[in-house]
C-alpha cells in the first residue's frame, strides 16, 4: 500500500506475530516498531529489497517501549547512522537511558531467559532522539506522518497517522488481529498488559483512531486491519470484559499474590467461549498455543491494575 511494506519479525520463532513496518518515500525511508535485536537483519533485508541503503533511513520509531515493539532500537540506530528515533515524550527517556527497562524486564523473565530473547540493550544517544507531542508532524519526503497520543495499553503509546496513505500505525491501541485467528470475519482481541492497563482510556484511543476515518489500521500484531468498525466493535466488547474482571478481582476475596492465575482462569473461559462461535477454527488445537502467551500477559496486566487499585483503596483509608 503506497510505499508501505509490512515485515515479518519472527518473534519468539513464530511466523505473523509481530510486525515492523517499512514506509518508502521517494528517496528516504522510516521504520515503524522494530521488534528485537535478532530482527534487525530481517528489517535491513527488506530496505535492500527495496534498492534502499541504510543511510537513506531518515527516522526509526517506536510506538512504545514494550521490548517486542523497541527491543532492537540501538542496534537499528547503529545500522542506519543517519537516522533519528522517535518517541513519545515518556519513551524517550527509556530509549536514552533503558537500565530501568532492561531491569524490570530482567527479573520478569529471569536473567538468562531475557538475555535469549532479547540479547543486549544498549543506550542511544540523546541526540539521536526525538518526542513528539500529541498532534505534532514530521515530513518524510511528500507524506505528513501526524502524531496521536494513546493511552490505555500503555501511558508512553503514542500511533501514527500517514497522510500519503491514510493508514494509521497504531501499535497495540487496537489490538491484536493474527491472521492466524482470523476465520470467516475479523477477530481482534485487545491487550492489556502490565502495567499501565486502563481500559476507559483504551477505549478512548479505540474511538480516536476510528474517528480519524482511516483507509486501514497497521497494528504490529499483525498486518493491515479494513474491517475497521467491526474490530472496533470487538475491542470495546472485550475491554468491557476486562475492565469488569479487573473489578471483580480487585473486589474478590483473593490475596494479591492469588489474582494472576484468578484473572487467567477467567480469561481462559471467556476466550473458550469465544472461539466456539468460530467453528472449526475455533476448535483448532493450535489457536490455544497461539492464544496462550497473550492470556497470560492480559492476566498479568489486569492483576496488576486490580492490585494497584485495591492499594490505592488502602491508602486512602
Amino acid at each position: 500500500m503506497n510505499g508501505i511494506h509490512t515485515i515479518d519479525t519472527h518473534y519468539l520463532g513464530l511466523p505473523e506475530v509481530a510486525a515492523a513496518y517499512l514506509i518508502i518515500d521517494g528517496d528516504r525511508a522510516a521504520f515503524v516498531d522494530n521488534n528485537t535485536n535478532e530482527a534487525v537483519p530481517l528489517l535491513l533485508a527488506a530496505l535492500a529489497d527495496q534498492g534502499l541503503a541504510p543511510e537513506q533511513v531518515e527516522y526509526l520509531i517506536i510506538t512504545h517501549v514494550h521490548l517486542d515493539h523497541a527491543g532492537g532500537t540501538s542496534a537499528l540506530a547503529r545500522a542506519c547512522p543517519n537516522a533519528t528515533v522517535v518517541a513519545h515524550p515518556r519513551a524517550a527517556p527509556h530509549v536514552i537511558d533503558p537500565s530501568k527497562l532492561v531491569a524490570s524486564a530482567s527479573a520478569v523473565y529471569g536473567q538468562a531467559e531475557f538475555e535469549r530473547l532479547y540479547g543486549q540493550i544498549e543506550p542511544v544517544a540523546a541526540d539521536r532522539v526525538q518526542v513528539m507531542e500529541d498532534e505534532e508532524t514530521l515530513q518524510l519526503g511528500s507524506r505528513e506522518l501526524r502524531f496521536l497520543h494513546t493511552r490505555g495499553h500503555a501511558n508512553h503509546h503514542f500511533c501514527i497517522v500517514d497522510s500519503a496513505s491514510g493508514a494509521i500505525f497504531s501499535g497495540d491501541a487496537f489490538g491484536l488481529v493474527y491472521p492466524a485467528l482470523q476465520g470467516e470475519g475479523t477477530f481482534a482481541f485487545p491487550s492489556t498488559s502490565p502495567t499501565d492497563f486502563e481500559p476507559e482510556l483504551a477505549r478512548e484511543s479505540i474511538r480516536r483512531l476510528v474517528a480519524e476515518q482511516p483507509s486501514c489500521i497497521f497494528p504490529t500484531h499483525f498486518g493491515a486491519v479494513t474491517d475497521i468498525e467491526v474490530a472496533a466493535g470487538q475491542l470495546l466488547r472485550h475491554l468491557e470484559f476486562a475492565e469488569r474482571l479487573r473489578d471483580d478481582a480487585e473486589n474478590s476475596d483473593q490475596p494479591d499474590e492469588a489474582l494472576e492465575a484468578y484473572c487467567r482462569a477467567r480469561l481462559a473461559d471467556y476466550f473458550a467461549g469465544l472461539l466456539d462461535g468460530m467453528g472449526s477454527l475455533g476448535r483448532d488445537p493450535n489457536i490455544w498455543s497461539h492464544l496462550k502467551l497473550d492470556i497470560d500477559l492480559n492476566a498479568q496486566g489486569i492483576a496488576f491494575a486490580a492490585s494497584k487499585r485495591r492499594r490505592k483503596a488502602r491508602a486512602r483509608s
